[in-house]
């Protein structure tokens, strides 16, 4: 049975995006988020060979280092022509300095080295919540698009100015954070891979206060 959420939470990332996307979403719902960079917490290696298994780590060892509900998200672009790469190594790809420009153009000169035509990809998004005692909870969410060149947009993070999503003229980095990750609580909709994971993850585990 699912567990609800309460009081404050550990975000288990150092990735400045992402604490910001996962804040705003977490707000409305009286949660207090603390990041694991602003705890100091030593980043964990990532071992899993599947997005769960990597958020997992990370939730667990924040939850572990601070006593508190931790809450981590392990996310990637999956490019269909480059056999699912760069999926769990999307980060790695931007190597130690995080230049994500150097990973898009990275991604852009692989398809032409394999002469893809097709520019299919989706990001997937997996957030796992772990307590202390050990409970975990698990939601993923999936979005599907277009790989653009040249990038668009300086908004977002990560690989959002080549991606543009189904049904949408303009790429993740062009959208604002209301159109990426806002979520129609009376439709139950996202548009983003995050917030459709996080809209499983609310309903099971947040209440809005009052």
């Amino acid at each position: 049975m699912a567990r609800l959420l309460s009081g404050r939470v550990v975000i288990a990332t150092h990735n400045a995006g992402k604490l910001a996307e996962m804040r705003e979403l977490l707000a409305p719902f009286g949660i207090e988020a603390v990041s694991a960079g602003a705890l100091n917490l030593p980043e964990p290696e990532e071992t899993g060979t599947m997005f769960a298994e990597n958020a997992a780590i990370k939730a667990r060892a924040a939850a572990s280092a601070t006593g508190l509900p931790a809450f981590a998200d392990d996310s990637g672009l999956c490019v269909h022509a480059l056999d699912g790469a760069p999926g769990l190594f999307s980060a790695r790809w931007s190597g130690g300095s995080k230049d994500f420009a150097g990973a898009m153009a990275r991604v852009e000169r692989e398809l032409a080295a394999r002469g893809a035509a097709d520019r299919r990809c989706h990001f997937v998004s997996a957030l796992v919540l772990a307590w202390p005692d050990g409970h975990e909870e698990l939601f993923e969410g999936r979005v599907f698009g277009d790989l653009v060149w040249p990038p668009r947009g300086t908004r977002g993070f990560g690989y959002d100015p080549m991606f543009k999503p189904d049904g949408s003229p303009l790429t993740f980095g062009e959208l604002g954070a209301e159109e990426k990750h806002g979520i129609d609580w009376e439709t139950g909709t996202a548009l983003s891979h995050r917030a459709r994971a996080f809209l499983s993850l609310a309903a099971a585990c947040l209440r809005r206060p009052g």
